[in-house]
C-alpha cells in the first residue's frame, strides 16, 4: 500500500511559517534542494491545500526563465509532470497537472491507495496534514529542520489532543547544519 507521507521545512521550534507569514528562513541551500529533488522522485502524486498550490504555481512556468540553474530546472522538470490533488473551497480551476479534490481528504486519500501506482501520496500544507493527522491518515512525518526560532506562527504538527507514536526511521545532518529527521507513525 502506498505511503502518504507529510514534508516540509521547519524552524527548531516547529513552525513552517512565522508570525508575520513569512518564510525567507526556509530558503534551502544547494544541498538541501538537491536533497528536495531527490525525495520528490520518491512521490507519485501530491496533495496540497489552496496556499501551498498557489506558493508552488511559480514551478509551472518558471523553466522559462532563462536565470534557472540546473538543479532548478531538473526541480522543474520533476515537479511539473507529478500529478497534483488541490483541496480548496475557493479555486474554481487548477492549472497543470492539478486537479480539484472531488471528494474529501479521506475519500481521496483511499482512492488514491487503491489505484494502481507508485509512489508515496505526499501532503503539502499545514492545514491540510492537520486534517490527515486528525484522521490517521499520516504514515510518515518527514522535516528538514532549519537552524532558527522563529516564536510563532503556522506549527508542522498539528495540535489537537492525541498522542501519536513515532520511530525515528532516518536522519541525516547537512554540511549546512539543516537536519533532516524521518518518523514512521507506530500502529
Amino acid at each position: 500500500m502506498r505511503s502518504v507521507t507529510y514534508s516540509m521545512g521547519v524552524s527548531l521550534d516547529g513552525y513552517i511559517v512565522g508570525p508575520d507569514g513569512g518564510f525567507d528562513w526556509s530558503e534551502p541551500d544547494e544541498e538541501v534542494f538537491r536533497f528536495w529533488i531527490e525525495d520528490i522522485r520518491q512521490v507519485g502524486v501530491h496533495l496540497l491545500g489552496r496556499r501551498l498550490y498557489e506558493t508552488m504555481l511559480y514551478w509551472e512556468t518558471a523553466d522559462r526563465d532563462r536565470a534557472l540553474d540546473d538543479a532548478e530546472r531538473e526541480w522543474t522538470s520533476l515537479w511539473n509532470p507529478l500529478p497534483k490533488v488541490v483541496f480548496s473551497r475557493t479555486l474554481s480551476a487548477v492549472r497543470g497537472r492539478a486537479r480539484l479534490a472531488s471528494g474529501s481528504l479521506a475519500e481521496e486519500i483511499e482512492r488514491l491507495r487503491a489505484e494502481p501506482g507508485e509512489g508515496d501520496i505526499a501532503i503539502g500544507g499545514a492545514t491540510l496534514a492537520a486534517e490527515a493527522a486528525a484522521s490517521d491518515l499520516i504514515d510518515e512525518y518527514r522535516t528538514v529542520v532549519h537552524p532558527v526560532l522563529v516564536g510563532g506562527g503556522i506549527p508542522f504538527f498539528p495540535r489537537h489532543e492525541r498522542r501519536v507514536d513515532l520511530e525515528l526511521v532516518e536522519t541525516r545532518t547537512f554540511h549546512s547544519k539543516f537536519v533532516y529527521l524521518r518518523h514512521r507513525v507506530v500502529r
